[in-house]
């Protein structure tokens, strides 16, 4: 069944074409999705080092207030240096500063970011703003989707990775796969940078592991426009990625939005940005192709992923 879902126009967003190809070279061990060489680079936002902090000072208007988890969403102007303007969470150091603070108000603040971690503080309101008119609708192609849980197989998604090379999900059966959701221009510490740290870990256990040899990594940005091939081969270089076990990708706007709703991850494409709250997914799936494990959020560790992904890979494949 399709269905239609209105969408802010001027999408900055669009549609990549995937294409089609009836013999996909099949990412497992025994030929990743990475043949031909991309030497092309992105530079990444720069990080803290160890014990290091940075500040930046913002101007943004509220768009949301979750002072229960110590967050708040703003819309906030392009960040030098840091991050381009978008919309994004941040967590609030002390929520009383947000007491007099409501949505549609504009506010100054200073960013603190370290290595793992960053928070807001020194927020002052200094004007509000008419809440965003709503602009004429447009339309665009989703699926109708069921959530995906535990047990069930995951659909074949047609996907393109860094080397620009196009595969599908189904061609790592056979062996446990593990992915996870990010996009490149976010460098929040405890976020999308997150994820690529704790997958860089465990492809450092799994390597440990001599004895298992059927496992491969992905990560998936949702970031189609944005995040092209060239822009993916970079941001794998910048985390020292080993195309042979770990591959980055993207696709098609109608399945990046598929597979994303299907998870639960959360978030709506608007002109320029992304507004995207951060309800992370990372999964495992066993070499049938079924899902073992979801895992929501930020907090595992990667010892723990790395235990699971071992288990899965032990699962014998369907015959």
């Amino acid at each position: 069944m399709k269905r239609f879902l209105p969408i802010i126009p001027s999408l900055g967003l669009l549609l990549q074409s995937c294409g089609s190809n009836p013999n996909p070279t099949p990412p497992a061990e025994k030929s990743t999705p990475q043949t031909a060489t991309n030497t092309a680079s992105e530079p990444e936002s720069p990080k803290p080092k160890s014990g290091e902090s940075r500040q930046f000072f913002v101007t943004g208007v509220v768009e949301g207030l979750k002072l229960g988890e110590g967050k708040v969403i703003v819309r906030h102007e392009d960040i030098p240096e840091f991050m381009e303007a978008m919309t994004m969470p941040f967590n609030v150091k002390n929520t009383n500063e947000f007491s007099a603070i409501g949505t549609n108000d504009q506010i100054h603040f200073r960013l603190v970011v370290e290595e793992t971690r960053s928070w807001i503080d020194r927020v002052t309101r200094v004007g509000s703003v008419a809440a965003m008119k709503k602009p004429r609708r447009e339309f665009r192609r989703v699926r109708d989707v069921e959530p995906l849980k535990v047990g069930d197989v995951l659909p074949n998604y047609p996907l393109t990775n860094q080397f620009g090379k196009l595969f599908h999900t189904d061609d790592y059966r056979g062996q446990a796969l593990a992915f996870t959701f990010i996009f490149t221009r976010c460098p929040m510490p405890e976020f999308c940078p997150l994820m690529s740290r704790n997958f860089k870990k465990v492809y450092e256990e799994m390597q440990n592991d001599a004895s298992l040899t059927n496992w491969q990594l992905l990560t998936i940005s949702f970031d189609v426009e944005a995040d092209t091939p060239k822009v993916l081969n970079g941001y794998s270089k910048i985390h020292g990625v080993d195309s042979s076990r770990w591959n980055f990708a993207t696709g098609a706007l109608i399945e990046i939005d598929d597979i994303t709703e299907r998870f639960g991850l959360a978030f709506s494409r608007m002109e320029g940005t992304i507004l995207f709250d951060h309800t992370l997914r990372s999964v495992i799936l066993d070499p049938q192709g079924k899902i073992d494990k979801i895992y929501i959020g930020n907090a595992w560790k990667p010892e723990d992923f790395a235990k699971d992904l071992k288990a899965a890979a032990l699962i014998k494949p369907a015959q």
